[in-house]
């Protein structure tokens, strides 16, 4: 990496996260590792069901419990492991020093409190700000990010918002507390495509403004190309290749990274029927191999060692890592 790049904020060294079923203990992130630095943008990119999500929410100690366990590994932020420290330092550190924007808006706010209400228990719950105070401050952030006339969204519900001013009020919360991280899991799933550009310029500029890292999981890839400075790939609970952005896109080295550029349609004139696919699809936790996991869908041939022999993490140029099974980094 740039021996000039800003230090690194967050460490995730090697995180196991698994869920007690009742197919027995099922493991959904397989020894993750990836570091976040200051004021950058890392994207976490992969199918549905590969583990980013459970990722971001191992990160926020925010697994459902009791079945969600942290099996292993460290999330080092300013020196302490979050996989580990007491609940009540992570109340503590949650919503404040790291923030998370889900997917969905309608299901992260709360329908029957206003908005106002919504934003204001956040600063109350991590700053010593008076209710009068936290009222105005929940003004002042709205209109921070872009809701017009925010002394009426304040007295409004969520109901009675779009679906753009709804995601919006949601970034609001998350910056709240002027957090050194947020977490963005999708944040423009739900949204058309218009106001999806104006959600992740919005990121950008308040990422700019406030000099915060941002942790963006999408599954679009144009959306990493876009906004992000380093990629994570990830497949079936591991990531299979981590580089900055352009190295990932001019030198992708993962059967699955080029997998997915390949199925990206371009305005080169390439036909709609040249577009590649990934055959089959990302195996359930149960059907999950200790070796490489996409060699099954690569289309190219393996020995069955491949399936039992994990394969080692190599770092091929400065900065681009990649799980390097043979039949997948092949050529």
């Amino acid at each position: 990496m740039d021996a000039n790049a800003p230090e690194v904020l967050l460490h995730v060294r090697d995180l196991v996260t698994a869920f007690d079923t009742d197919d027995g203990q099922l493991t959904a992130v397989d020894g993750v590792s990836f570091d976040v630095r200051k004021g950058r943008t890392l994207g976490i990119v992969g199918e549905s069901g590969c583990g980013k999500s459970v990722t971001a929410m191992s990160i926020m100690r925010l697994l459902p419990q009791p079945m969600g366990k942290i099996l292993g590994g460290e999330v080092l932020f300013d020196g302490r492991n979050l996989a580990t420290v007491p609940a009540e330092d992570m109340r503590t550190i949650r919503g404040n020093r790291i923030s998370m924007v889900f997917q969905e808006p309608m299901t992260a706010l709360n329908p029957v409190h206003r908005i106002g209400k919504q934003i204001s228990e956040v600063l109350l719950q991590h700053t010593d700000i008076s209710g009068v105070e936290a009222w105005e401050k929940s003004i002042e952030i709205l209109d921070q990010v872009g809701i017009p006339s925010p002394e009426i969204r304040v007295t409004e519900y969520p109901h009675q918002l779009s679906g753009g001013m709804r995601q919006r009020v949601v970034i609001a919360i998350a910056l709240a507390c002027g957090p050194e991280l947020v977490i963005a899991d999708e944040p423009t799933t739900a949204l058309d495509v218009t106001i999806q550009a104006q959600i992740l310029q919005l990121i950008n500029d308040l990422q700019r403004e406030l000099d915060m890292a941002v942790i963006l999981i999408t599954h679009d890839l144009g959306v990493i190309a876009e906004t992000c400075d380093e990629v994570c790939v990830m497949y079936a609970g591991r990531i299979v290749e981590r580089a900055p952005v352009k190295e990932v896109f001019a030198n992708p080295r993962h059967a699955y990274t080029q997998g997915l550029l390949n199925s990206i349609p371009r305005l080169d004139g390439v036909p709609k029927s040249e577009l590649s696919i990934i055959e089959g699809m990302v195996p359930a936790l149960s059907e999950l191999k200790s070796g490489c996991r996409f060699a099954p869908r690569s289309g190219r041939e393996h020995a069955p060692e491949l399936l039992t022999d994990r394969p080692s993490v190599e770092e091929i140029s400065p900065g681009h890592w990649v799980e390097a099974c043979p039949v997948c980094t092949q050529g």
